[in-house]
């Protein structure tokens, strides 16, 4: 079986030999191995409130949890048909892992995947899913990812690249880790005026300088005080965009309908916290980003609207 792309040393490039519980290089950086998992990140960073988050929700949005094809739909749409009917074998690098949503449906194609997240919501990926010879674990930052370029067949990047301090500067450090022939897989929000418009706004001002658990208690109170009320006004197209002004909580009442009462109840809650902690918040037009894919001259770019705002895709070149 083909090896995994080695951990190098993100600040010099260096490779890393590995001796008890940590990695080091020559230079004498060393990354501490706690879990299992390398950490080539301090504990403690912008991230927090996802890592706290992640392992809260852990399965909320695990298709094996709810029981709906909703990220594999996600994943498949992103990926296009033909990278999809081909992913078993591919060696992936998954940035900005989460739980492992995106991680659970690549591993059921049959990939070998590689996740990194700056959070600890590494240490939730890795309870679900546990590494073996198809599936590793590491604390990176995207921006210095611990590799050396042009390793992995498919690069992935859901749900991320707008939580970050440059999202130009994040998809060119994931554009460097594409293999020739291999293709990058990424998602950003768009069109940011209707943020500015919701009671959220002011609120994740306050939110996201609170600490991770005060946070998540914070959030909670907003979803036991406001979803039942989404409930309540749902199919009601006039009462429910009004709703969806004033209230800051996340409702998927009428996106995902399917979902039981206590899967959205969870939904709201992971997703309030999610939209009212991020440090960084940004939005990117659907040009911007196929502008962005363009200077890094990747081919056959697909770029769409859709899901979170929007979708895209791009390959490097062959060698």
């Amino acid at each position: 079986m083909r090896g995994w792309p080695e951990w190098i040393c993100p600040s010099d490039q260096q490779p890393l030999e590995q001796q008890s519980n940590q990695l080091s290089c020559a230079a004498g950086h060393v990354y501490p191995i706690i879990k299992g998992i390398p950490r080539f990140v301090s504990q403690s960073n912008y991230a927090d409130h996802f890592g706290a988050q992640w392992n809260r929700y852990r399965l909320t949005q695990l298709d094996s949890y709810t029981g709906r094809p909703i990220t594999r739909d996600r994943a498949r749409r992103c990926l296009g048909e033909q990278l999809w009917e081909s992913l078993s074998g591919k060696t992936i690098l998954e940035c900005g892992c989460g739980a492992g949503r995106f991680t659970e449906i690549l591993l059921e194609r049959g990939a070998r995947v590689t996740s990194i997240d700056l959070s600890n919501a590494i240490e939730a990926n890795a309870l679900t899913f546990p590494q073996s010879e198809r599936h590793r674990c590491g604390q990176a930052d995207i921006t210095l990812l611990p590799f050396a370029p042009a390793q992995f067949d498919v690069v992935v990047c859901l749900g991320v690249i707008q939580h970050t301090p440059s999202p130009e500067r994040t998809v060119e450090a994931l554009s460097r880790q594409v293999a020739p022939g291999g293709t990058l897989v990424i998602d950003h929000y768009t069109d940011g005026f209707g943020w500015y418009t919701r009671t959220a706004a002011p609120l994740h001002a306050i939110l996201k300088r609170l600490q991770p658990g005060s946070a998540l208690k914070a959030t909670e109170s907003l979803v036991k005080l406001f979803l039942p009320l989404h409930k309540a006004v749902r199919g009601r197209r006039l009462s429910s965009m009004l709703l969806h002004r004033l209230s800051p909580v996340m409702c998927y009442y009428a996106m995902f309908p399917e979902l039981n009462d206590q899967i959205q109840y969870e939904w709201a809650l992971l997703d309030t916290h999610d939209t009212l902690t991020d440090w960084y918040k940004h939005f990117r037009s659907r040009d911007q980003i196929r502008s962005m894919l363009e200077k890094l001259e990747l081919e056959h770019i697909w770029c769409e609207y859709g899901g979170n705002g929007v979708e895209a895709r791009g390959s490097r070149p062959p060698a």
